[in-house]
């Protein structure tokens, strides 16, 4: 019985933290989508409205932008994406390099996440994190198709 009752609070854990990543993730899309909003409500009162009108809804905005400064600083600072450093040192990769396998150990590979705000890996492609770079590597010859520099 208490081996059935550790496994199901397992799953649960396990369950729970995509969860989490992923109310981070839509709360900076409504974040963003504030901002916009607010934009809009700017443009309008400066259009139609009186100078109260106008300071009103740039407050409104400088608001919403700052809401989502706080919410990407809080995403930055999630633990998972802090402090990586790998056993080897540190060499400023392009498009074109060969990888030697140790690179791109499953270790190093990356589940794709939507919040990076890059397109998807296709077949036979991984992204693989070297310190601060973002690199998009075939798998099977080592061959890096794409690097974001400082991508966290």
């Amino acid at each position: 019985m208490k081996k059935m009752q550790f496994l199901t609070a397992g799953l649960i854990a396990a369950m729970m933290v995509p969860a989490v990543a992923q109310a981070q993730t839509g709360e900076l899309r409504r974040d963003r989508q504030e901002v916009r909003e607010q934009k809009r409500d700017v443009r309008q009162a400066v259009r139609y409205g009186n100078r109260g009108d106008v300071r009103e809804q740039r407050r409104d905005l400088r608001d919403a932008r700052q809401e989502y400064r706080e919410d990407r600083r809080d995403w930055k600072r999630d633990k998972r994406y802090a402090n990586w450093r790998a056993p080897f040192k540190y060499h400023r990769f392009a498009a074109g390099n060969r990888l030697n396998s140790r690179y791109y150990t499953p270790a190093y590979r990356l589940n794709y996440d939507a919040r990076w705000r890059v397109p998807r890996a296709g077949a036979g492609l991984s992204y693989v994190r070297h310190y601060n770079d973002l690199l998009l590597v075939n798998v099977r010859s080592g061959a890096v198709v794409r690097v974001y520099r400082g991508f966290f």
